[in-house]
């Protein structure tokens, strides 16, 4: 393997492109629907029956025939919800009806209860009834046979209630993939735990497998490999047998102490690419083995959340079978003046504010891949092109979803 990067780093888009290339995705799996949520669909959901099934009430009040305003009706009974009216409604009667409660036959149509006048068993009619007023016919909402959901949509609260109301008990969904998150270095330490000269906490095990987490994967607890070759390999052998995923920040570059990409080589992972013409990010590395992938991000923070967003969340997706790309705001305009970079793409994190009708991008504090703080409260990654010069306040750039 050569000793530095290579020459021509890849474009993000040429290393998504060969991510997503490797990705082949999980099989499905048959899950209860109420246990489905940010589960990707599998198979098209289609309505089991009318919804409603039956003609129902649009508000509470009384089912009648069309009658003139004025007219006088006796009140014969009753139809609430889950307890339909059994009469048969004739002329010159009305049946007292809740909201969502079946229509009883012979009814054309229902009147408001502001609408009508009480006496007793009787009511008179304030106002005119035309045929079907205030009646929601059986399938108004979904029709027997249609299509609800189509494959490859993610399952949110709605998506479940509506598969729930067109009568599915469970939902072919994608598999979920379990991902496995490893930190190198020897000064790493757990949260909350002392630290000893030169030692750090490791904040990139845990934001990793959160950031897992919320792409729809599996996430096992991260663990940490030392700064020792034979160590890092056991430890990397350990993660290809459990993991569909694995996820190495940092370890990847050519110093001394960098095992990872030795220990990949001798495990039999097959080198994709190694180099992305981004800051930050640039030695990201991505390797594949039996339909396992393999990250290797930088050790900074700030570099591996932006390497997970950009690579590893359109991986997790394309495994469940849902779509690569995150819907977000597609571009803004920047707010300051950005510096390019000659060689390389940028990726900003930026708060995002409605301004005089433009959606503006402000960078989000100092923007060092070892601050952290410049993700908290980011709303997205602003891409600045390569180039030399400044692009100048309300330059138009593109938006990249930071995931969550």
């Amino acid at each position: 393997m050569s000793a530095g990067m290579p020459q021509r780093l890849l474009t993000i888009g040429e290393a998504r492109a060969a991510v997503l290339a490797a990705v082949r995705p999980l099989p499905a799996e048959p899950t209860p629907v109420a246990e489905a949520l940010d589960r990707v669909l599998a198979q098209d959901v289609q309505a089991l029956g009318d919804v409603p099934p039956f003609p129902s009430s649009a508000m509470d009040g009384y089912a009648l025939q069309a009658v003139r305003k004025g007219s006088r009706l006796t009140v014969v009974a009753e139809s609430r919800a889950g307890t339909p009216a059994a009469h048969h409604l004739a002329a010159g009667q009305a049946i007292r009806i809740s909201t969502g409660a079946a229509v009883p036959a012979g009814a054309e149509a229902v009147i408001r209860q502001e609408d009508v006048e009480l006496n007793g068993t009787s009511i008179q009619t304030l106002a005119d009834v035309a045929p079907g007023e205030n009646i929601r016919p059986a399938g108004e909402v979904m029709a027997a046979g249609a299509q609800v959901l189509a494959a490859g949509t993610a399952l949110g609260p709605a998506e479940i209630a509506a598969a729930i109301s067109a009568g599915a008990g469970e939902v072919l969904v994608g598999g979920r993939p379990t991902v496995r998150a490893l930190s190198t270095g020897d000064e790493l330490r757990g949260p909350g735990e002392p630290l000893g000269p030169g030692q750090i906490h490791n904040s990139n095990g845990p934001m990793l497998a959160g950031l897992a987490r919320h792409a729809g994967a599996v996430a096992l607890t991260p663990e940490v490999l030392p700064d020792d070759p034979q160590a890092t390999e056991e430890g990397l052998r350990a993660a290809l047998e459990e993991a569909e995923v694995v996820i190495v920040a940092g370890g990847v570059s050519v110093g001394p102490h960098d095992h990872v990409r030795p220990a990949l080589e001798r495990l039999g992972v097959q080198e994709r690419f190694w180099g992305v013409a981004l800051q930050p990010g640039k030695p990201t590395w991505f390797g594949t083995t039996g339909g396992r992938l393999v990250f290797g991000l930088p050790g900074n923070p700030v570099s591996a959340a932006v390497t997970f967003a950009l690579f590893v969340v359109p991986a997790l997706a394309a495994l469940q079978g849902g779509p690569p790309t995150t819907q977000g705001p597609g571009e803004a305009v920047l707010g300051v003046p950005v510096r390019q970079n000659r060689h390389r793409e940028q990726a900003l994190r930026v708060t995002l504010e409605r301004r005089d009708g433009a959606l503006l991008a402000m960078p989000n504090g100092p923007q060092g891949s070892h601050v952290i703080t410049s993700l908290v409260g980011a709303d997205a990654l602003a891409l600045i092109p390569e180039g030399e010069g400044t692009l100048e306040p309300g330059t138009v750039v593109a938006l990249q979803p930071l995931p969550r």
